[in-house]
């Protein structure tokens, strides 16, 4: 039986909805945090506080030290979504401009100047891995990573066309303690918080 490419593509908009609707009701009432990707809901049981929390507030008001007063790096809702290609995202910190956060539902993930993400510790795959495939392809321009597990991190940019799809081309490789440019501004990342009792693992 051959489906038609109309029809294999309303079959997946279908299973992206029903995906979105049953993470939208998980808000508030189960722990961590759901998101959708082309292979399916990613659960990530991060602790609600903590090194994870106190690492993006630390970001949060670094960044927000040195851009102009247009641009915020915001925390929490709402995702960004990109329904066509059945993702739906929620970096810990978006930076992005006050106008375009005037819309109704998810942001437009290209409309973001920069996603940020604290690797969670238990499932680092997802930043690492996962938002690394994902963040290019509903096109956020620029992906920045603080693992508090290794006290390293990235930014990724310059995204570009590949045989599987776009791709960041450039990665600049960072350790705590250095200064991290993210767009046009640059922050410390020193006194960073990392996990505790946490052993010394290899950057993916």
């Amino acid at each position: 039986m051959t489906i038609a490419p109309d029809d294999a593509r309303q079959a997946g908009s279908h299973r992206y909805r029903a995906m979105r609707d049953f993470v939208q009701s998980t808000d508030d009432t189960l722990p961590g945090k759901f998101e959708v990707t082309m292979e399916g809901v990613v659960h990530d049981m991060m602790a609600p506080v903590g090194p994870h929390e106190l690492t993006t507030v630390h970001l949060r008001r670094r960044l927000e030290k040195e851009m102009p007063e247009e641009i915020v790096a915001h925390t929490g809702e709402p995702d960004v979504e990109d329904e066509s290609e059945g993702i739906m995202r929620r970096p810990d910190v978006m930076v992005i401009a006050m106008s375009d956060m005037d819309v109704p539902g998810s942001f437009d993930p290209r409309t973001l100047v920069a996603a940020i993400e604290v690797v969670s510790r238990s499932n680092p795959d997802n930043d690492w891995v996962g938002k690394v495939r994902d963040y290019p392809l509903i096109g956020i321009p620029i992906y920045a990573i603080f693992d508090p597990r290794t006290a390293t991190g990235a930014v990724l940019t310059d995204i570009h066309a590949t045989p599987d799809g776009p791709r960041y081309a450039t990665r600049k490789d960072f350790v705590y303690g250095e200064d991290v440019t993210i767009a046009d501004w640059t922050i410390s990342t020193d006194g960073l918080p990392r996990y505790k009792d946490q052993t010394s693992q290899p950057q993916p």
